[in-house]
């Protein structure tokens, strides 16, 4: 793949969002994401992914701090941002009875190509995501994976500098995932940023170069996979406590030779230690001699799921939404939000 590096394609300065009632979705972000690669924003539902995004493509204005997009300012220069942007948002806004080479047609209409240059670039994209046998069918017959397809197809009618991807395979089945991934990869092998937000950390690991890890607003890890789960350092010793006393689990197991710290939740724990698998022997020994009767236990290297669980306490898969995060409270722009006029 060319190298596209330059000046950053998208940076945030201190970038924050409030909503009515004093709710900070996003708090004093800052990022740098370089030109030409894919840069992931992970974290749960309520996080406030969604409206970083509508930040930075001029949907949502910033509360405070500053923001640019393919070296323009998100709040000065936002027609010149929407030139050079291509939106795919959670929501599909796809007209039914429209076959998908005419949603496309008419997508490039409204970006000014025409006629025949028109036509051949919605056949172009539509060969790029696979849809070139489905063209002519109404898309209201579509998959919700074609559905994401041809949204992800209508974002780049224009060959957007940068693409912003809010939640892509959210609800589709692994097969029509990996049909996104691979889309996503070819788009960014042309040259195109993309800015990715998911709460899969499969997603993340497979596609991003670098990510940023977002909770409650705040940015609470950056790097790449690799180097996040290297920081850790440890290997990951994961007791399941179907119903054990996890504060009598924690006793019992003490000051295990090589233990860095524990942490978790409710129904389990996670020990960080030097070598796993002669710690697992070891805490076998104490819960039989204690009569402290736990589930699964097992070992692991650092995963993406640890990073988080490290940085915010929780892990983030099963992550119950925060329904007072103003992803919701964006409600209010949520007619702003369904497309990005050229």
């Amino acid at each position: 793949m060319e190298d596209h590096r330059g000046a950053p394609a998208i940076e945030a300065r201190e970038l924050s969002r409030s909503f009515k009632g004093g709710i900070e979705a996003v708090r004093a972000v800052d990022l740098s994401v370089d030109e030409g690669e894919i840069f992931g924003f992970l974290g749960p539902n309520g996080a406030g992914k969604s409206t970083a995004v509508r930040m930075f493509c001029t949907l949502l204005p910033p509360s405070s701090g500053r923001a640019s997009v393919a070296g323009h300012d998100v709040m000065d220069e936002g027609d010149a941002v929407r030139r050079d942007i291509g939106v795919a948002l959670q929501e599909i806004g796809l007209d039914p009875v429209q076959t998908g080479r005419e949603l496309l047609e008419l997508q490039c209409g409204l970006y000014g190509i025409t006629g025949s240059a028109g036509r051949d670039r919605a056949a172009e994209l539509l060969e790029l995501v696979g849809l070139t046998e489905a063209a002519d069918r109404r898309t209201k017959t579509y998959s919700g994976g074609m559905k994401r397809r041809l949204d992800l197809a209508s974002a780049l009618v224009h060959r957007p500098r940068v693409l912003f991807l809010d939640e892509p395979t959210t609800g589709l089945d692994p097969a029509s995932r990996l049909t996104v991934w691979d889309e996503v990869r070819s788009i960014n092998a042309d040259g195109t940023t993309i800015f990715l937000t998911t709460q899969y950390l499969e997603e993340a690991d497979e596609l991003c170069e670098r990510l940023a890890i977002i909770d409650h607003g705040e940015l609470v890890a950056q790097g790449t996979p690799e180097d996040l789960k290297a920081a850790i350092g440890k290997d990951v010793v994961t007791v399941q406590l179907r119903g054990a006393d996890p504060e009598r689990t924690r006793d019992v197991i003490g000051e295990l030779p090589g233990l860095d710290r524990v942490l978790g939740e409710e129904n389990e724990l996670a020990l960080f230690v030097e070598d796993g698998a002669t710690s697992i022997a070891e805490i076998v020994r104490r819960l039989d001699a204690a009569s402290v009767e736990v589930g699964a236990i097992s070992v692991s290297r650092p995963s993406l799921d640890d990073v988080f669980l490290e940085a915010t306490g929780r892990r983030l898969e099963g992550a119950e939404q925060a329904p007072e995060h103003a992803d919701e409270a964006a409600e209010e722009d949520e007619a702003a939000a369904r497309a990005v006029a050229p």
